[in-house]
């Protein structure tokens, strides 16, 4: 081939190499991705475990062009933070979000209430209900607000506007609980204010604990309407126009398809271990763990898994409301229960750190909070276990002291033997005891051949009387 063709080759592939990098520059008029709407299944206590699955999936979802996210929802209720976590979530996103409480039979209780508000839409299935949103201070139970003194005579239908109806009963006032309940009180009204819903109503399910229906709640406007289905959802939300963000926006529902988007490992593992009695099993297996590497150094596995799971209960803890004084009281009852294996008391430390291992336990976790206790049968069934331990390891002391002894001085002492050869009164001879030749010294004259107790011993001469 000659020089000229090599040179109109090269150009010819130079040519060709840049348009298609051109090409590949130039944007495509690729067909759009169809519209759909996202679904996030929020079941069960709200916690940290919820609070990360809502938060991941709505940034998902929006990465994904998600033109809406429908919630749904059925929860007891849960830990104000995770509540508030979500909450802000919500407000923040930059596509619409709507709750809907079903299937039929659930409910958007305690924090679920405030997330419902929080939402531009809220819906629920038939036969659900709402409410209860008293919150739960951190010490205990929060004392119920006082009703109006008439409530309990007000007839049907009556009016409860009056001076007369709204006078609180006197009841003792409790600084922490007004400061807890206010806050709630202001918080909820905000949501409601900002979605243009009963204001009211919102404020009563957070003092008087006050519930609702689903036809009740769309009567009194605290919801938009009741939907049998997501369809349904989506049909009746379609055109409706709400706030997302610092914008008005125009639902554009109709015909959506649904796409489920379901927790990830992250979040399904930290709704396994955020279970509060998950948690309180990872806690003592992992102690017991290292107890019993440290009874038995160089095994290992003991060690090994005890340290995992230590370290993933004491994580799940940091993420739970614990009580540190229930904390305390089981970290104590477990001392007292190491300290009679090495210090026998009859039971005393035993019995103490059985009891302290109980109290402790039920007071671990906040019971008020819904969703986040210990179940009382772990409890009851780890208590017997220790009691059970405990009697077994005092039969075990008692019946080592019955022992008589195999070794050493008090062994001989009441040994028996046969005497080798005849001895006088207040004379010595030798005797076979267990095997063994003694000099004996005894103040009766026997035989050869008798048999002889051991009473008493000086350096290597035994003292014997006829057995």
């Amino acid at each position: 081939m000659s020089r000229g063709s090599w040179t109109s080759c090269s150009a010819m592939a130079c040519l060709l190499l840049a348009l298609t990098a051109f090409a590949a520059d130039t944007p495509t008029l690729a067909q759009p991705a169809p519209a759909f709407a996202a679904r996030i299944d929020l079941r069960g206590p709200i916690g940290p475990a919820a609070t990360e699955y809502v938060d991941g999936t709505i940034q998902r979802a929006t990465t994904d062009g998600a033109s809406a996210i429908v919630l749904q929802m059925d929860t007891p209720g849960g830990l104000s933070a995770s509540m508030r976590q979500i909450i802000a979530g919500i407000l923040a996103a930059r596509v619409p979000i709507l709750c809907y409480v079903a299937p039929p039979g659930a409910r958007a209780a305690s924090a679920g209430t405030y997330i419902l508000y929080a939402c531009p839409i809220a819906a629920m299935a038939p036969a659900t209900h709402l409410g209860a949103a008293t919150p739960v201070s951190l010490g205990g139970g929060t004392r119920m607000p006082a009703l109006p003194a008439r409530a309990a005579s007000t007839p049907a239908g009556a009016s409860t506007t009056g001076p007369a109806a709204v006078k609180p009963a006197q009841q003792p006032r409790d600084a922490e609980s007004d400061k807890v309940l206010n806050d709630a009180i202001a918080y909820i009204r905000s949501l409601a204010q900002l979605r243009g819903r009963n204001a009211t109503w919102a404020e009563q399910a957070v003092r008087g604990a006050a519930t609702l229906t689903a036809s009740e709640a769309a009567h009194q406007h605290v919801i938009d309407f009741v939907a049998a289905d997501i369809p349904s959802l989506l049909a009746q939300a379609n055109g409706r126009r709400v706030q997302v963000g610092d914008q008005l926006v125009t639902l554009k529902l109709h015909d959506l398809a649904l796409r489920d988007y379901p927790p990830d490992g992250r979040a399904r593992f930290l709704a396994i271990i955020t279970n509060p009695t998950i948690a309180y099993v990872l806690l003592l297996a992992g102690i017991y763990g290292l107890i019993l590497e440290a009874f038995h150094p160089g095994t290992l596995l003991p060690g090994i898994a005890g340290g995992i799971c230590l370290l993933i209960g004491l994580y799940a803890l940091q993420l739970l409301p614990v009580n540190y004084a229930g904390l305390a009281l089981m970290t104590l009852g477990i001392a007292l229960l190491l300290a009679e294996v090495f210090v026998p008391t009859a039971g005393v430390l035993g019995i103490g750190g059985v009891i302290a291992f109980v109290l402790g336990s039920v007071m671990l976790f906040r019971s008020g909070v819904p969703g986040y206790g210990v179940n009382l049968g772990v409890i009851a069934g780890i208590a017997f276990c220790a009691v059970v331990l405990l009697a077994l390891l005092l039969r075990l002391v008692m019946r080592a002291r019955r022992v008589r002894p195999s070794s050493g001085i008090d062994a001989m002492l009441q040994a028996t033997g046969e005497l080798l050869q005849p001895v006088s009164a207040g004379g010595e001879s030798w005797v076979l005891i267990a095997g063994e030749r003694w000099r004996v010294q005894c103040e009766a004259a026997l035989p050869a051949g008798a048999r002889v107790r051991v009473v008493s011993r000086h350096n290597l001469l035994l003292q014997v009387t006829p057995a």
